[in-house]
């Protein structure tokens, strides 16, 4: 399976890139037609997403350089920008009110400015698996800028189950549950099958998932 895996990994990430930007035009769509909120930050989010995947596909084609760096480079800081817009979905989701959403506003431009500064201050290397060329943080970034990476990266997901619990309770539906769930678990599918180099990769899946997860959501609330 592994082999398989390895011997595919350039087509299914130009697929993933096509996918995500197909999610994110919907997206925009959706906001465009409906002006629902949940439409406007699936469609944010799923631009970074779409813009990570892209820069990881067009590095099976540069094999690195600085282009790819400079591209990359923001790629780290249009991550650490656009996901803390995941506490802002639960607040939408969860329908809190107007004191509630600007509390959980606050704490978002909190975490998108340390995201930025993170972003600048990851010190990148370049490297490369199954024909994947990236540029990855490197040992010499500071501890504080992996600690927010960290945070950004896992700490968002916990609460995006936890609201997509009550949702599923009290909206019937397990879309906002499963956006989280299924990120969490193919983030964990790496190490738990061993294939730690490949980590970034099969995380892919899950934000897709994820992506995929949050429209749905976004277009049932709007037709409510």
């Amino acid at each position: 399976m592994r082999d398989a895996l390895l011997a595919s990994c350039p087509i299914l990430v130009w697929l993933i890139t096509a996918i995500q930007a197909l999610l994110m035009i919907l997206a925009f769509r959706g906001w465009k037609q409906k002006r629902e909120p949940l439409y406007l930050l699936t469609a944010l989010v799923a631009l970074g997403l779409f813009y990570d995947a892209l820069i990881l596909s067009l590095g099976t084609l540069m094999q690195g350089g600085p282009l790819l760096a400079a591209l990359s480079r923001m790629r780290y800081v249009a991550h650490g920008a656009l996901i803390p817009l995941l506490f802002s979905i639960c607040a939408y989701a969860l329908n809190f009110n107007k004191t509630w959403k600007t509390v959980v506003w606050v704490l978002t431009g909190i975490l998108i400015a340390a995201g930025i500064a993170e972003g600048f201050a990851t010190a990148l290397d370049l490297r490369e698996v199954a024909g994947l060329v990236r540029y990855a943080s490197g040992d010499a970034t500071p501890g504080w800028a992996q600690a927010v990476s960290g945070v950004l990266s896992y700490g968002a997901v916990v609460p995006l189950i936890l609201a997509g619990i009550v949702v599923w309770v009290k909206q019937k539906t397990p879309l906002l549950f499963l956006s989280g769930f299924l990120m969490f678990a193919f983030s964990a599918l790496g190490p738990a099958s061993g294939n730690f180099d490949l980590i970034f990769f099969i995380s892919m899946f899950g934000e897709v998932c994820m992506a995929l997860c949050f429209l749905l959501y976004a277009k049932r609330r709007a037709a409510n």
